[in-house]
């Protein structure tokens, strides 16, 4: 039977349809939009998506997304480099950067332990901390991972392996909801939890 569907159309609806979020409908209508639309968007689009794959990667610091490496947070004289917020993705970065209270660096993790996922603390940058924290005049890292059971284990995970450090560890207020993600919380929300971090 004929599909009523041209096989272009059908490839570009099954590729939207593996990103997060994107469910078989939603896929659809962005397939048409990007039919619908001009081929000079088309190709600026494609572009965008050759272009993170290709000029995109991580600071060899804080292991955050940058062009440049170190990145622009790691490499600016007006951050202050003794202050580390430990954050669990990249868009975690962003959140924090939003409230603009926030005039330290960062170290990114690249996800949280989970045991039932099968994320041990060795396959984030867990080790890479550690290295940072004890060989660069660091005075105060905030654990700034997600307020869920993950983001807990990981943040008591990294306390108790830096505790000889020198660097006092801190971690956010409970501004944040539990079970939340940092990257859907509110400037308001982030702002608080990043005055009232308190010691662990």
């Amino acid at each position: 039977m004929p599909s009523a569907l041209a096989r272009p159309l059908a490839r570009l609806i099954d590729e939207l349809s593996k990103l997060p979020g994107v469910g078989p409908k939603t896929a659809q209508r962005l397939a048409y939009h990007i039919l619908r639309g001009s081929g000079n968007d088309a190709e600026l689009l494609a572009a965008a998506v050759r272009s993170v794959k290709t000029d995109l990667r991580y600071c060899s610091v804080c292991f955050n997304i940058a062009e440049s490496d170190p990145c622009e947070l790691c490499s600016s004289d007006e951050r202050d480099q003794r202050v580390v917020c430990v954050v669990e993705e990249p868009l975690d970065v962003l959140a924090i950067e939003r409230t603009g209270q926030f005039k330290g660096v960062y170290h990114v993790l690249h996800g949280a332990i989970s045991p039932v996922n099968g994320v041990r603390p060795d396959d984030l940058r867990i080790a890479e901390l550690a290295t940072r924290a004890r060989g660069s005049g660091i005075e105060e890292l905030i654990l700034a991972t997600n307020p869920n059971l993950e983001g807990e284990a990981t943040a008591m995970y990294i306390a108790q392996l830096l505790s000889g450090s020198g660097a006092r560890i801190t971690r956010l207020a409970r501004g944040l909801p539990m079970g939340g993600d940092l990257e859907y919380a509110d400037e308001v929300t982030v702002s608080r939890a990043l005055e009232g971090r308190r010691a662990l």
